[in-house]
């Protein structure tokens, strides 16, 4: 009996188009024939509007606006990638435990990662990026710890549905270990959610490094990121009166 062929509504084949399309000018932007480099300065053009040279206008330097939004989509991905990344490798390695143990050792995992969950997270990342300075680097990492809880309290409650499994049990009578069992019979059975979760966090920490790009805490210039556009943007359309 053939199975069933599941239909995908528009929204869904857009969203996996643009998603493609975003990669693919990140990834690819070096090798284009950009008419302008991210940091070429046109003194003739400052806060230019859309069209003539510059499709997209410039901003208040007179730096192109295309040329900056392909290169500051690069930023954005890294973020968006690495950071949920981290966020599940940390998850793993402290949920899975906390999962399997119990005992003292569940509620000290517990207990670090709803402290570091009762602790406001944007003033969190406003210290770790005072401290360490504003990079890339620094705000994935800061990104990667402040959702790493969250990833442990997931990783944690797959592992406690599965831990008395039939089949974990079978594991355990045939001589496998602790470790055998975490990484062939668990892991396996949550690593679907947990990957599925992961895409669902990913969205909203390039939403964070935008916000913090706002605020003047990501990249340092002349890097590019959209964050840092939208906050820098904002004194170019008031230069031409459209924002009352």
């Amino acid at each position: 009996m053939a199975r069933p062929c599941r239909k995908y509504g528009l929204a869904f084949h857009a969203a996996i188009i643009w998603l493609v399309l975003v990669l693919l000018c990140a990834t690819s932007v070096g090798f284009w024939p950009l008419p302008y480099t991210l940091d070429q300065i046109d003194t003739e053009h400052l806060a230019a509007l859309p069209g003539g040279e510059h499709l997209l206008g410039t901003d208040a330097t007179g730096r192109d606006i295309v040329s900056r939004l392909l290169f500051g989509a690069r930023v954005s991905l890294t973020v968006g990638i690495c950071a949920p990344l981290l966020g599940l490798s940390v998850g793993l390695l402290l949920g899975m435990p906390s999962g399997m143990y119990r005992g003292w050792t569940e509620r000290v995992i517990v207990t670090l990662a709803d402290v570091i969950l009762a602790f406001p997270g944007l003033v969190f990342l406003l210290v770790f990026t005072s401290v360490l300075g504003p990079s890339l680097t620094t705000i994935t990492l800061g990104l990667g710890l402040l959702i790493s809880p969250r990833f442990v309290r997931v990783v944690r409650s797959n592992t406690i549905r599965f831990a008395e499994r039939e089949f974990v049990q079978a594991a355990r009578i045939g001589g496998a270990g602790d470790i055998s069992i975490l990484f062939r019979e668990i892991l396996p059975n949550i690593l679907g959610p947990l990957l599925a979760y992961t895409l669902v966090v990913a969205g909203f920490v390039i939403i964070a490094e935008g916000g913090l790009g706002f605020l003047g805490l990501s990249v340092p210039s002349p890097t590019p990121s959209w964050g840092g556009m939208i906050a820098t943007g904002g004194m170019c359309w008031n230069r031409h009166r459209i924002l009352p």
